[in-house]
């Protein structure tokens, strides 16, 4: 028999759908303003309040990490053509960061394990300067620092990005 006492309830990444909404605002939304003292709210994201449509299409999708039914954490893909893709809206919460839950690892793998099989070949991604701990995930992560200048056309800039990241992704044998 099993005690239970000790055991960590692990998130789990699903497909994001409507009824996930509020949550998923709520999540990023505090992120941004508590932690991090962006001075952003959820009518500066409109993209938090279309994600069907702005994300959920083409070769790009949205994920939440879910654990005893609450987001714990978001990553979302979103298509910018030619085979590429930004990686937009990581956010994990607080208390389901680290190497107890791997909440983050867990959520990107994810992600670019869907890219592999939508054919992506590369995700850029866009961080601020002050998001320490994210470059240093990233990087972890096989993400590649690069320049500007050395984004797709099609990249969202987003005015508080300063720092870029590229990860290549294999190309499917046929």
């Amino acid at each position: 028999m099993n005690g239970g006492g000790n055991i960590i309830n692990k998130p789990i990444v699903e497909k994001y759908q409507q009824e996930h909404q509020e949550e998923v605002v709520d999540v990023i939304v505090t992120i941004q303003q508590t932690e991090y003292s962006i001075p952003i709210t959820k009518e500066d994201q409109p993209d938090l309040l279309m994600i069907e449509t702005f994300y959920q299409r083409g070769k790009g999708n949205f994920w939440v990490a879910r654990c005893q039914d609450k987001v714990v954490g978001t990553i979302a893909l979103l298509d910018i053509g030619n085979s590429q893709a930004a990686l937009r809206k990581m956010f994990v919460h607080k208390e389901f960061r680290g190497s107890t839950y791997k909440t983050a690892s867990l959520l990107l793998r994810n992600a670019l394990a869907w890219a592999q099989q939508q054919d992506v070949l590369e995700v850029f991604l866009g961080t601020t300067p002050q998001f320490l701990a994210a470059h240093r995930f990233y990087e972890k992560n096989k993400f590649t620092s690069i320049e500007m200048a050395e984004l797709p056309k099609s990249f969202p800039l987003m005015e508080v990005d300063k720092k870029f990241y590229k990860y290549q992704l294999e190309k499917q044998a046929i």
